[in-house]
């Protein structure tokens, strides 16, 4: 039995189906299906009710699935605190916002790997509620993101940096009255589900602004390069590591300050992996600095 399989069972248990499973683990459908056949086979038993469509585990594998989690995790922490030894090999899957993927993520995970030859790293793109969802049932590894609102007890909460609240312009923009501004160009939101939205609209309540809301975007990329072209302005973190469309808008400060945006990295308290996340954070922490 190989660890593969185990691996491919425990997605389909999180993932809810054989196709979520096979775009997770990144091969087909069709392998999905051949693994876990393989696997029947090897413990002679079986695991699904294919009286369903699609195949769903029966009593059997959702029992199994634990057990699957403990061999994976025995196998994550094999070498951890044997003397001489750094388990800097395998795979780390980390989740991580939008707005840190085209800067700080790269750039620490660069730094990770050119140290750790041995490791491949899985980024995996998402909104904070989603990736502390996910970190906490054990789908990922870890997570950069903004603060949760809620941080559950099985998770380890680690922030890095705060990034103040900012109006974002273009840069042919002359005013320098955020309010001014506010009330007299259309409005570019970013989506209420983002901590993010949630931050800015907290500002606009408690300081009585009342805004013209023109698009509302997924993302601080998409916010960014709608304001480049002159299409409005919006409220959003000074990032900390910004990329060139970001870097090139114009911020000013809001009065009075808003809420900043904490960024951190959430993990399990009990995660196989916890230094290579540790040696992760001070490679994110070294590229804020620089």
């Amino acid at each position: 039995m190989s660890l593969t399989l185990l691996k491919t069972l425990i997605a389909i248990s999180e993932q809810g189906s054989f196709s979520a499973a096979a775009n997770f683990v990144g091969v087909s459908q069709a392998a999905v299906g051949q693994q876990m056949k393989r696997l029947e086979e090897s413990l002679q038993v079986s695991l699904f009710d294919r009286r369903s469509t699609p195949p769903k585990l029966n009593q059997l594998g959702h029992a199994v699935v634990p057990k699957a989690r403990d061999i994976i995790q025995a196998y994550d922490s094999l070498l951890d605190d044997l003397p001489g030894t750094e388990n800097w090999s395998g795979e780390l899957t980390l989740g991580a916002v939008p707005s840190t993927i085209r800067g700080l993520v790269p750039l620490s995970v660069k730094a990770l790997m050119m140290s750790a030859p041995g490791l491949t790293i899985r980024v995996v793109p998402g909104l904070s509620y989603d990736l502390t969802e996910q970190v906490e049932r054990d789908a990922l590894d870890a997570a950069i993101l903004t603060e949760p609102f809620r941080i559950p007890r099985s998770l380890l909460w680690q922030p890095f940096v705060e990034e103040p609240l900012v109006l974002l312009t273009s840069a042919d923009v002359k005013e320098s009255n955020p309010n001014l501004l506010l009330q007299s160009l259309p409005f570019i939101r970013h989506t209420r589900r983002a901590t993010v939205g949630e931050l800015a609209d907290e500002w606009l309540v408690a300081n009585k602004v009342a805004v013209n809301t023109s698009m509302e975007m997924e993302s601080l990329e998409s916010v960014a390069s709608m304001v480049s072209y002159g299409l409005g302005v919006s409220i959003v973190p000074d990032i900390c590591v910004p990329d060139p469309i970001f870097n090139g808008l114009k911020k000013i400060p809001l009065k009075p300050p808003a809420r900043p945006r904490v960024l951190g990295i959430v993990t399990r308290h009990d995660c196989s992996k916890a230094r290579l996340v540790e040696r992760l954070l001070s490679e994110v922490k070294a590229v804020i600095a620089r």
